[in-house]
């Protein structure tokens, strides 16, 4: 397989998380954003929409971080990012929601650019915006958790699930944002047992190749 993605971009981090937890190899393939790389043509005839990560899996491209994921999930099935029970799988989707449909999309790159290029605004102000929608969804996954009196060291249960593949990248993007963290202490403890895991370090930005 063949992961087309960017080092610092959140879809990707989630995306490289849920291969390593499969236990899948996969050929990098950087992106760079910053360099409007995903604009030309020829990552174009990748991925029409022209956003990362696209997985080429050798019989067809899959994009879309969410309908990665969940083909990871169906075509590899251990170990299981999803309980086995439709509550446990309803619940983990949600906490998986709140970052990859609440957060995320009114943060990410090309959202930024545009309020940087066609609103003015300044880092400063861009740290404000992102940090009201990742404060606003934290405090939500929070009391998700805080609710939950069965729940492990992870977002849902003892192993990792979807839940927290969706919420270490975005954990990473609050601290570029400077969003202080320490307001949400079970978050924090979900993190902690994540970074424990060979799978979640291997994929954290800063150690892949493209990295600067």
């Amino acid at each position: 397989m063949k992961l087309h993605n960017f080092w610092r971009s959140g879809t990707s981090h989630r995306t490289r998380i849920a291969l390593n937890l499969k236990g899948l190899s996969y050929e990098y393939i950087a992106v760079h954003l910053g360099k409007e790389a995903h604009l030309t043509e020829a990552f174009k005839a990748v991925n029409p929409q022209q956003l990362v990560p696209a997985l080429d899996t050798g019989e067809q491209v899959l994009i879309q971080s969410p309908a990665i994921i969940e083909w990871l999930e169906e075509k590899y099935p251990t170990p299981a990012l999803l309980p086995q029970d439709a509550d446990g799988r309803a619940r983990v989707r949600a906490l998986a929601a709140i970052v990859g449909c609440d957060i995320h999309p009114i943060n990410n790159r090309r959202i930024l650019e545009t309020l940087r290029k066609s609103f003015g605004a300044d880092e400063a102000a861009i740290n404000a915006w992102c940090g009201t929608w990742i404060t606003a969804g934290f405090d939500a996954y929070e009391a998700l958790l805080a609710a939950d009196a069965q729940r492990g060291a992870f977002s849902f249960g003892h192993t990792p699930t979807i839940a927290d593949v969706y919420l270490i990248p975005q954990i990473e993007s609050a601290r570029r944002f400077q969003v202080d963290l320490s307001r949400w202490p079970l978050i924090a403890g979900v993190e902690q047992a994540c970074m424990a895991l060979p799978a979640f370090q291997a994929a954290a930005p800063a150690r892949q190749p493209d990295a600067a």
